[in-house]
């Protein structure tokens, strides 16, 4: 029977779903690297992810004896869960080959960047997240990278203006 599908294939999610992405991760940090993670949840959590509750205002990772941990996660109770339910800010344990935790550790010891949560999402029905290794801007560069966005903004009003034959 080559061809046929099974029915539980069919019900499986496919693609990419976005639960919480980190804004302020891409405005206070210059990114030089990311990596997707698989994350250790209990099953009240998945729940709460699935209905779209989650924060990534305060999350860091860091690696603490070979293993990568995601602290700040704030993932709130889930409301039809019992004494079964989670810890809302507990630190949660990151999935990653043995390769890319060496390469994290070397990075953050030696060039002072930072772990930092990007985003998290399911992907084809797992949580995901996507950690970056990033250094830190100052103000003078964030006040850089605005007006460098304002101008290329305005640029690309004028260049409308002007495809439309109104300026």
């Amino acid at each position: 029977m080559l061809g046929t599908q099974c029915p539980l294939d069919a019900m499986k999610e496919r693609g990419r779903k976005v639960i919480v992405s980190n804004r302020r991760a891409r405005h206070d940090y210059e990114i030089v690297d990311t990596y997707e993670a698989g994350i250790v949840l209990t099953g009240t959590e998945v729940k709460s992810l699935r209905a779209g509750r989650a924060s990534l205002a305060d999350a860091y990772a860091s690696v603490d004896d070979g293993e990568v941990w995601l602290r700040g996660v704030h993932i709130p109770e889930y409301t039809q869960g019992s004494w079964t339910n989670h810890e809302p800010r507990r630190t949660r344990k990151l999935l990653l080959h043995r390769k890319e935790i060496l390469r994290l550790i070397g990075k953050t010891r030696e060039q002072g960047l930072a772990l930092v949560p990007l985003s998290m999402y399911f992907a084809d029905g797992k949580v995901k997240v996507e950690i970056a290794l990033g250094r830190g801007k100052r103000s003078y560069d964030k006040r850089a990278a605005l007006a460098k966005r304002d101008a290329n903004r305005e640029m690309a009003r004028a260049l409308g203006r002007r495809a439309k034959g109104m300026g």
